[in-house]
């Protein structure tokens, strides 16, 4: 296999599981709140809920209810960019066990 493909799927596995934790996110922050994830100017604008959590942190928190920002208070929102470096450290840390 060339570089490029082992790379492109290595980021097709990281996304995918980073997929799974927001989804987990969502749904954790769903029950969580009740529902009740945006304030009164997510409602107005029509903002989906689930965006909330792929945004950026000044977005997410403009229009996300006071709930939820108690939420994220112990349960952090966890980016792409973040999920990204934490993956990339555990799967480092398995290859130099594989290979000890």
């Amino acid at each position: 296999m060339s570089i490029i493909s082992d790379a492109f799927m290595a980021w097709r596995e990281c996304r995918a599981e980073y997929d799974d934790t927001l989804y987990a996110q969502y749904e954790a922050a769903e029950e969580a709140t009740r529902g009740a994830m945006l304030n009164a100017r997510g409602r107005a604008k029509g903002i989906d809920p689930f965006t909330l959590f792929m945004g950026n942190e000044v977005r997410a928190r403009a229009y996300a209810s006071e709930e939820l920002i108690e939420h994220w208070a112990s349960h952090p929102r966890i980016n792409y960019a973040r999920f990204e470096r934490k993956w990339q450290r555990e799967r480092e840390a398995e290859l130099v066990n594989e290979v000890a």
